[in-house]
């Protein structure tokens, strides 16, 4: 329990906020040279009890989030004596990393900065020594936690004394699948091309280019004028950035296509390796021949696998889906429970061995469509040693090491100085 807290409240005080302010505070813990205010612990508690739908007055729950605190505490303590160190350039990444993933939550970069009422800069500048610590932590734990292993024999022995008690395994089905997207219609492609080259051109007979992005562009930016928040080479999409890259200041590029549709992108300003821009997105829609052809393609694949030709060899051929093609279309064992609500449908209409027949899915702000082959069903079972020994494992490995973990703070609370006062 006292390690799923520690885990919450690291991503609370990264994500959470900086709003305990008091002019008057009163100090209820010292780790070391560190200190752990009344308002700190206060806003811990707040946002870990609103996260969980917990009770906030619970006193026991108090209790395990300022364990959870001095724990943290004392790891940066041993982190300082064990000379561990994180880099500015990781704490960088993994704080832009972060932003973005506060950015897709919000909505947009606008949202966020409403959220907390400051520019993305400022965020950035307020969380980064949180990062920091947390990368820390993180890095001690993992160095500790590294060498902690369990024996075929161990394991055992926690299902012999645990089996009553863990939990059962859910329903769960063997998947396979080819994605498709539709491709646009070549009228409308040209036509969005020809629309985007006439804001260039207007734009290079003297237009501004933020007032045509207000006016034009489809993507998030179009509200700033189509400014992009500051990229480093390798966080924007690889036709792009060779284009940003590439001009000079005040430059405005050509039209020029990727992924995402046609954009045309003037330089504000370039620091080395990191580039301002302004652009304008145009997306290249997809008329209803587009998802016809789709679902015709795929409709044509599923006849040739019941005809016996191998779905994993078309998966690997045909397949758009990235992270699966090379994998023959794989998608692992998943719990059903786990599986989106239309997805869900799809497959819980499938045998043993069954292809869906094409089905369209959402993915992100996009969407395409797919066949799914139900290679294996597993009925919701008793957890086994004999058929679900690997699960067993990680059972027995997250005991193991829960357990390491509990005498290690012990040892460290000796030989480090803390005292509570509360």
């Amino acid at each position: 329990m006292k390690r799923w807290i520690a885990g919450i409240l690291l991503m609370a005080v990264i994500c959470g906020a900086m709003t305990a302010q008091t002019l008057v505070d009163r100090i209820v813990a010292v780790v070391d040279k560190e200190i752990i205010t009344k308002s700190e612990l206060d806003e811990q508690v707040r946002l870990i009890s609103l996260q969980n739908n917990l009770d906030a007055s619970k006193p026991e729950l108090r209790q395990q989030v300022l364990d959870a605190m001095i724990t943290d505490k004392l790891i940066l303590a041993q982190a300082a004596i064990d000379s561990i160190e994180v880099t500015d350039n990781e704490v960088s990444q993994a704080l832009d990393q972060q932003i973005q993933n506060l950015v897709r939550q919000a909505g947009s970069e606008g949202r966020l900065e409403q959220y907390y009422g400051m520019p993305i800069s400022r965020i950035k500048r307020e969380f980064r020594d949180e990062m920091r610590k947390a990368l820390l932590i993180d890095r001690v734990r993992k160095s500790h936690e590294g060498s902690i292993q369990v024996t075929p024999r161990e394991v055992e022995e926690f299902y012999r004394t645990y089996r009553d008690s863990l939990p059962p395994v859910p329903e769960e089905v063997e998947l396979s699948n080819i994605f498709v997207v539709p491709k646009p219609d070549s009228a409308l492609e040209a036509a969005t091309r020809g629309m985007l080259q006439s804001i260039l051109d207007s734009i290079r007979a003297g237009g501004d280019f933020s007032d045509f992005a207000r006016r034009y562009s489809k993507d998030l930016s179009a509200s700033r004028g189509g400014e992009l928040p500051p990229a480093k080479r390798g966080e924007l999409l690889r036709d792009f950035e060779e284009v940003a890259f590439s001009l000079r200041q005040g430059e405005v590029s050509n039209v020029f296509r990727t992924e995402l549709g046609y954009h045309i992108v003037k330089l504000i300003e370039r620091r080395g390796e990191e580039v301002r821009v302004r652009q304008i997105l145009l997306p290249v829609e997809k008329g209803a021949s587009s998802d016809s052809a789709a679902v015709a393609g795929l409709g044509a694949l599923r006849a040739r696998v019941l005809a016996g030709e191998s779905f994993a060899d078309l998966a690997r051929k045909y397949s758009e889906d990235e992270e699966t093609k090379t994998l023959g279309g794989d998608l692992g064992r998943v719990a059903t429970e786990q599986l989106k609500a239309d997805f869900k449908e799809v497959v819980g209409g499938l045998k043993d061995g069954e292809i869906s027949q094409p089905h369209r899915v959402t993915v992100g702000k996009s969407y395409g469509y797919q066949i799914v082959w139900l290679r294996k069903r597993i009925s919701a079972h008793s957890m086994s040693l004999t058929d679900d020994y690997h699960r067993v494992e990680q059972l027995a490995l997250l005991y193991k090491r829960n357990r390491e973990n509990e005498r290690w703070i012990r040892e460290l609370k000796k030989s480090i100085y803390w005292t509570v006062n509360l």
